[in-house]
């Protein structure tokens, strides 16, 4: 076959001369040739073309259109979530590692006080969950444009420093939680094999390493949250399951009754001045606002009234599930409660080994949503949240695409570059050795967590610190700051109004004491007021004036200043963003209502409460480690 083919004659202009001349026709013989660049452009040009292929050449295939303009290369999700799997997730990303640790945490906090913040903690987890994907998908400012994370919403109102922020404290968050995690099984696990607690350091670490590669990194290697909506419905289970053997067999009476019964328990036991080294594992336990947007944009058909009920119904159910576990496992064991209950239960008992293997598999299957979060933080930061590595390469071997998580028709994250021809398929590309961006980011984050796992043992203060400063700004803070910096502009109107009353109650007519425009009376009815200016409501028209005593010792100065600069900043970032994705609104998504009174309320609250717990809760951490307070 190749003998004949290297025998073939290609020159078509001899054979072509030859047969002209053999028929004797007198017909003018065209030569065959090739067409230069210059003459395909120029017989381009007349017939109204601007360019045309080179012969012989196959175009590559133009790059899908998006279904909305993004301003980064955030990869989106594509699988899709219902609201029970999307719940399920929710709840796996709660009642994680700090379920374990509430008995410790009351132990810490008091009782009465324990429950009482725990409580609290909820309401504000699940107020402030509604609050920023509320904020981010349906304000009437923000929801036609591509608001898809925590930090896309803090850069509207903050710009670079709020989006730094919200990363920054997303990851001590997730890191924190993952050590937890890790130190976990490295507890469980071999105590269930046989092997001591606090004992056999080496084994111990052996097996924590091998059940982590071989459960926790393959979960985490996936690309979207919708993947683990099946592991974490089972994670889930083993929590309900696990609080039922908590109620079930800890030694409740007898520890009751030695201390002289549940009375005697009530009354001395209300609050204690380690109460903010509980309130930072009652945050850790509860917070998931770092994982609110992931969790959220895998919903389908996200609205406002579906994302409620997956809010609802797993803050309810993780709520009440760490408030039976907290108290039963307080009330079974009281001053001696350790961080990890279990460790407090017999090493030889077959009920407390299964409640061991129960927590490992709780944390086998939580670990990956966390490193969902550490991995997103990091490639947010480095690739501009480009995880599929646009622009990667290509393989000609189609068995190698990655044909699952690349879906099986080209879509939003599809690699094209310009050498993407014919049937070459695209794979993910970007990352080192033989793996891509998202599985390279992925081994790194869970060695990072893997070392200190390695080397420490006792969860507490993992817990305790982990809450206090990446609870206290992920939960609180940054919440309340994102919501007054977003409605800026109303919140100053509403101060103004106030300022504004209180001014004419006291006969004060200007920043000066001089009548201004605004309070001449319009001709032909002295009891009308010419419209008040826009201005006059400003920060600039508050600040210029008299203002009464509330408004300083409500630090609405403060809030005054926060919101103007949230106003400022909203509308340069508006502006451009509405330059690059034409700011074309999709009318049937529903808008949110204007903020109320109340709603700036929480937002106020959100922040004192955080800076509150952030501020004590290190400084009671640092106190109870150098005075030994969390001995048994």
């Amino acid at each position: 076959m190749q003998s004949d083919y290297r025998n073939m004659n290609f020159d078509y202009d001899a054979e072509d001369a030859a047969a002209a001349a053999a028929n004797g026709s007198d017909a003018d013989y065209q030569k065959h040739s090739t067409p230069t660049n210059s003459e395909l452009n120029e017989q381009a040009n007349a017939n109204g073309s601007s360019s045309r292929p080179a012969p012989m050449e196959v175009e590559a295939p133009a790059p899908p259109q998006r279904s909305d303009t993004q301003l980064t290369n955030l990869s989106m999700p594509k699988k899709k979530s219902s609201i029970l799997g999307a719940s399920s997730n929710l709840v796996n990303s709660i009642v994680g590692a700090g379920i374990i640790g509430i008995p410790y945490a009351l132990r810490m906090s008091g009782l009465w006080a324990g429950v009482l913040l725990l409580i609290l903690v909820a309401v504000l987890t699940d107020k402030s969950l509604r609050l920023l994907i509320e904020q981010a998908s349906f304000h009437p400012k923000l929801r036609h444009l591509p608001v898809h994370t925590f930090e896309d919403l803090a850069s509207y109102p903050f710009g670079t420093l709020g989006s730094g922020f919200v990363l920054f404290n997303m990851f001590i968050m997730a890191y924190g939680a993952m050590v937890a995690y890790l130190l976990i099984i490295k507890d469980t696990v071999p105590t269930v094999l046989g092997y001591d607690h606090g004992t056999h350091l080496l084994e111990r670490n052996l097996i924590l390493i091998a059940t982590s590669l071989l459960i926790m990194v393959p979960l985490s290697l996936q690309r979207d949250m919708a993947s683990l909506s099946f592991t974490s419905a089972i994670s889930v289970t083993a929590d309900m399951i696990l609080v039922v053997f908590i109620a079930a067999f800890a030694p409740i009476k007898e520890n009751v009754e030695a201390a002289g019964g549940f009375g005697e328990v009530l009354k001395g036991d209300g609050i204690n001045s380690t109460l903010f080294v509980g309130l930072g594992i009652l945050s850790t336990a509860m917070a998931c606002q770092h994982s609110a947007f992931i969790v959220a944009n895998s919903l389908a058909d996200k609205t406002r009234k579906r994302w409620k009920w997956v809010t609802n119904q797993s803050i309810a159910l993780s709520a009440i599930l760490c408030l039976i576990l907290g108290v039963c496992g307080y009330l079974g064991f009281l001053g001696m409660t350790q961080g990890d209950v279990l460790n407090n239960f017999p090493l030889d008992s077959m009920q407390a080994n299964a409640a061991r293997i129960l927590l490992a598999f709780t944390m086998f299957f939580t670990y990956p949503m966390e490193s969902f979060v550490a991995r997103h933080v990091l490639i947010m930061l480095i690739h501009n949240g480009d995880m599929d590595a646009r622009g990667g390469f290509t393989l000609e071997n189609e068995s190698r695409v990655e044909e699952e998580e690349l879906g099986d028709e080209a879509d939003e994250a599809t690699v094209h570059t310009s050498a993407t021809t014919g049937s070459r398929s695209v794979i993910e590309g970007g990352g080192v050795f033989c793996m891509n961006r998202r599985q390279t980011w992925t081994v790194t984050v869970y060695l990072s967590t893997l070392l200190p796992a390695l080397i420490f043992s006792d969860i507490g203060p993992v817990l305790s610190l982990t809450g206090a400063v990446g609870g206290g700004c992920i939960a609180y803070i940054g919440p309340g700051l994102v919501y007054l910096g977003v409605n800026g502009e109303a919140f100053l109107t509403t101060v103004g109004s106030w300022v504004d009353h209180w001014r004419r109650t006291k006969g004060i007519t200007g920043s000066n004491g001089d009548a201004s425009e605004g309070e001449l009376p319009v001709e032909g009815n002295a009891s009308l007021e010419i419209a008040q200016d826009a201005d006059k409501f400003s920060y600039e028209g508050i600040q210029s004036g008299s203002k009464p005593l509330w408004y300083h010792l409500g630090l609405f100065g403060v809030w005054t200043w926060i919101a103007n600069k949230g106003e400022v900043q909203m509308q340069k970032r508006i502006e451009a963003a509405t330059s690059v994705t034409g700011g074309a609104a999709d009318e049937t998504k529903e808008v949110l209502p204007p903020p109320t009174k109340w709603d700036f309320a929480v937002c106020v609250f959100f922040i004192l409460f955080g800076v509150l717990s952030l501020v004590a809760g290190v400084g009671s951490n640092i106190w109870v480690q150098l005075n030994g307070l969390d001995e048994v």
